[in-house]
Order: structure tokens, then C-alpha cells, then sequence
């Protein structure tokens, strides 16, 4: 999933609860869904035979029971390729399979509903020329993604052989991910691993949250770096890859990240840093071709410097 967007091409699943029994199915999937689809257009995906529950076709007027298992193929958009751009990047490692970039917080890292245009992928098109083509034509060469908000390093790969070596690392957690944020409060424990399962927040679709539905196991694990009066800076690690994964385990555990635009206090979220203090500042894998383990690192951007200035003159 991108971040607050449904990514197009891939299949959305969920399990109806008791307060949604009897909803029409069309209706039923266009709430669910949220912004990113209309009623019209969902009676369309219905009729394509993109729409099951518990397996079977259905019709726009049929109702929903609680149990029933929903599922919606998502299409790709008719103008799906995504187009190369001279769009400047921060080039941390590049061969003839791989290239590593430091993201800056602000760029979304591939074409989808809302940002057909400057994107990570859109650079890297105009960058590389060659890029793998599992992901399909929005996502060429993206193995995993960060955030928009979110700084720091992400690799892509340049060929399809390339791409699903890199990817079975991140099945398997053997690649490195490890992130720098600041949260609030004061996190009193020195390690601590967060093992809860996320899914989307079937209150509100464009989130994600820790629950036992139609979720899958994340695992988090952190670090305590430096502790300010009102403010914790913690080095985290990834076991798995979910959706919005450290944002939603630390709100999960009291702790949301400053500036977070979804998960922290409303009342203070652009107060010190636009958009959440988190950035990806370690990522270590095996090269595809000759198993080479690599690391690399990438500085605190400016923003979460000052950030961190800030709070310790506090």
C-alpha cells in the first residue's frame, strides 16, 4: 500500500462486521474504500466481475451479511506508465542491478491516485533508463517503499533478476532497515520489541492500526538513543514491512511520532517538524549478483536536526 492511498493492481480484502450487515455491495465497497473510488465506478468494477464475497460474483444491488469475506481487484488506471522526469536525486550507490537513494520527506515514491507526477519513479525513469518490471508500469523498480513524509534510503532494482533477489530478502528479514525518530513522550524501557498485528482501521480506511481482523504480524524493534523532557529519540529496526508499520506500533504503545500527520496529536502536528520525525538511516542487504553484503548510511535530514537542537536546548 502507499502511504493514505490504495495502490492500483493489487487486491483489497476485509471481513464485514455486524454494523455493516445488509449494506448493498456497492455501496458497502465505495465506503470502504474511502476517497479513492466512487459509487459509479466501484458498480463498474462489480459487473467487470472485479468484486467477489466469499468467492462468488455478486450484483451492485445485493447485500452484505456479517462474515461475509470481500474482495475487490483493483485496476490499473487506463494511463498507467509512469514517465520519466529530470527530477534531481540523492544518489547513495548505484550498478549495473541496483541503485540506492536517499529520499527526501515530501516525495512520494511512485505514481498513484493523487501523484501521477513527481515521483521517486518518475526520477528514476529519466535516471536509469533500465529499471525491473515485476512491480508493473507505475512501479518499475520499487522492491519496498517509505512514506512520503518519511526521509531516508530505499533501493530499487534495475532488472527483474535483480529484483526478486531483493525482494526474497525482505521476505525472509534478512535486509536491514533500521530508522531514527523522535516520539512523544519519554519511552522509559532501553529495548523493546513491539509484536502486533496491523491492518487497516476499519474506521477510517485512508489508516492503518494494530488489530486482530484481516491483519497481518509486524514486528518492531527499538532502541532508546536519547531521552529529552518531553520527547524520546529512538533508533528502531524492522522485522517485517507492513503499511505505516513504526507509525502505528509507537501510537500503539503511546508513543507517536512528532509530526505525524495521521497517527500523532492533532493539536501539535506541524508544531515542530512538518510531517513525522522519522527517517530511514541504515539499509543493508546481500548484493543480488554476488552476495556481497552491503551497508550504507545516510545522515539525519536538516529538518530532524534542528528538531533534535530544539528539544535539547529545552
Amino acid at each position: 500500500m502507499t502511504p493514505e492511498r490504495l495502490d492500483w493492481s493489487e487486491t483489497e480484502e476485509w471481513t464485514v462486521e455486524g454494523g455493516q450487515a445488509g449494506d448493498r455491495i456497492d455501496r458497502h465497497v465505495a465506503a470502504m474504500l474511502g476517497d479513492d473510488v466512487s459509487r459509479s465506478q466501484v458498480q463498474q468494477w462489480i459487473r467487470a466481475g472485479r468484486v467477489t464475497v466469499n468467492g462468488r460474483a455478486v450484483k451492485p444491488s445485493d447485500t452484505v451479511e456479517e462474515g461475509d469475506r470481500v474482495a475487490v481487484d483493483l485496476p490499473e488506471p487506463e494511463d498507467a506508465s509512469a514517465r520519466p522526469e529530470p527530477i534531481p536525486l540523492d544518489i547513495v550507490y548505484e550498478d549495473g542491478d541496483v541503485i540506492v537513494v536517499n529520499k527526501p520527506r515530501g516525495m512520494v515514491v511512485h505514481p498513484a491516485a493523487g501523484h501521477n507526477s513527481g515521483t521517486l519513479v518518475n526520477a528514476l525513469l529519466y535516471h536509469c533508463k533500465d529499471l525491473s518490471g515485476i512491480n508493473g508500469v507505475r512501479r518499475p523498480g520499487i522492491v519496498h517503499r517509505i512514506d512520503k513524509d518519511t526521509s531516508g534510503l530505499l533501493m530499487a532494482a534495475k532488472n527483474d533478476f535483480a529484483h526478486a533477489a531483493l525482494a526474497e530478502q525482505l521476505k525472509e528479514h534478512s535486509a536491514l532497515r533500521v530508522y531514527t525518530a523522535v516520539v512523544h513522550g519519554r519511552v522509559e524501557h532501553e529495548l523493546g520489541t513491539v509484536d502486533a498485528p496491523i491492518g487497516r482501521d476499519p474506521k477510517d480506511r485512508k489508516k492503518f492500526a494494530v488489530t486482530d481482523k484481516n491483519s497481518k504480524r509486524a514486528v518492531t524493534h527499538f532502541a532508546v538513543k536519547e531521552r529529552f523532557a518531553e520527547f524520546t529519540l529512538l533508533e528502531l529496526r524492522l522485522e517485517t514491512g507492513r503499511t505505516h508499520q513504526i507509525r502505528v506500533h509507537m501510537k500503539y504503545i503511546g508513543h507517536p511520532l512528532v509530526g505525524d500527520p495521521l497517527y500523532g496529536p492533532a493539536k501539535s502536528r506541524d508544531k515542530w517538524i512538518h510531517g513525522q520525525a522519522l527517517h530511514a538511516g541504515v539499509l543493508g542487504f546481500a548484493h543480488p549478483r554476488t552476495g556481497e553484503m552491503m551497508r550504507f548510511e545516510a545522515e539525519l535530514p536538516e529538518d530532524m536536526r534542528q528538531l533534535l537542537d530544539l528539544l535539547g536546548r529545552r
